[in-house]
């Protein structure tokens, strides 16, 4: 539950970044102020808010991030920390408070975001059309993908896998984050697909 989650965490403002609830975030960690913020969430509640500056470079944050568990993590033998954020819920910024060692912290506020500590069932997905568009998409963006793990995965699932890695626009990606549930989400996913493929295309006409 919601209540079960801290009134304060630290923060890592990182644009085109996106973590949702039950998705896995890598991450390469060297700045120092950056490790000094892993070592307080590994002392601590091993929590880490991921949020979009609202502009590169900016230190104007959006209002609505979303929180990850470090699951995993490795130091590496030149200083750097190579960790595994799974998310847990999304927060919407309360305020800012006094920063430690160098990063940010925020006080969170959880309780809009309740849902996302449910289980979600299936999506209802028509997985045709998103195929058809997904391998159009990779095509035009040059990516590999691994087809039959597609096809095996859960609707929740590949939505939050497929939400996080496609190379959207970080607008785009916000938008997806704040979307009001998984379902708001895929439907909106296949939309911003959808017009980026057809933006391709587009393109590659006027092209000729």
């Amino acid at each position: 539950m919601a209540m079960d989650l801290p009134d304060e965490i630290p923060i890592f403002p990182l644009g085109g970044a996106l973590l949702l609830p039950r998705g896995i975030l890598p991450l390469n960690i060297f700045e120092p102020r950056y490790l000094a913020m892993v070592d307080h969430a590994l002392s601590t509640h091993r929590l880490i808010g991921m949020i979009q500056p609202r502009e590169i470079g900016s230190a104007e944050l959006y209002d609505t991030g979303c929180a990850g568990r470090i699951v995993s993590f490795e130091e590496t033998d030149d200083g750097r920390y190579l960790i595994n954020l799974k998310g847990v819920s999304r927060f919407n910024i309360k305020k800012e408070t006094d920063g430690k060692e160098g990063f940010r912290n925020i006080q969170a506020n959880w309780a809009v975001f309740e849902n996302d500590l449910l289980p979600t069932d299936c999506l209802d997905i028509d997985r045709e059309q998103l195929t058809n568009l997904l391998q159009t998409y990779f095509e035009q963006q040059g990516l590999s993908c691994d087809w039959e793990a597609v096809k095996e995965a859960p609707d929740d699932r590949l939505m939050t896998c497929l939400a996080m890695v496609c190379p959207f626009e970080p607008q785009e990606k916000q938008a997806l984050l704040e979307a009001r549930g998984c379902t708001a989400r895929a439907e909106l996913f296949i939309t911003m697909l959808d017009m980026a493929v057809k933006s391709c295309e587009c393109g590659a006409e006027m092209k000729h």
